[in-house]
């Protein structure tokens, strides 16, 4: 049985099936080209922020990348403990907890944040999305 290509693999497949390099690809995600490598083999996990500009510039969004490379995008609206508090507070009338319960749904399907990652990226993986500045500074 295969097992699904990682994210790195499906971004690299869906930027060469757009032709696209990966000098050009890396400008358009406005990320460094050393970044955009070590993300396609698999040794770096982009943030939140570098992978909807990934996804933007392969004009898709990023839950279609995740599912592609058979990543399990959670949604939080269902079953999360939000949803239970606000069902479970006493202190609430039917009305005002429909009310809550639909402008946390509204909030959830609209945000970045209901998609539960792994991790949040470190100080230096930051560094790495923008390139080495530094090092463009002296040039």
């Amino acid at each position: 049985m295969s097992r699904p290509p990682s994210l790195g693999e499906t971004i690299r497949r869906q930027r060469e099936l757009s032709k696209v390099s990966m000098r050009q690809f890396a400008n358009m995600a406005g990320i460094s080209n050393p970044y955009l490598s070590q993300i396609e083999r698999g040794l770096r996990e982009p943030s939140e922020r570098v992978l909807d500009a990934i996804a933007e510039s392969l004009e898709t969004n990023a839950d279609a990348l995740c599912e592609q490379a058979g990543i399990v995008v959670q949604d939080a609206s269902e079953n999360s403990p939000m949803r239970t508090a606000i069902e479970a507070d006493p202190a609430l009338t039917p009305r005002q907890r429909r009310v809550l319960l639909d402008v946390y749904a509204a909030f959830v399907a609209v945000g970045p944040a209901h998609r539960q990652r792994k991790s949040r990226p470190s100080r230096g993986q930051d560094a790495a999305e923008r390139g080495t500045a530094e090092g463009r500074q002296k040039q």
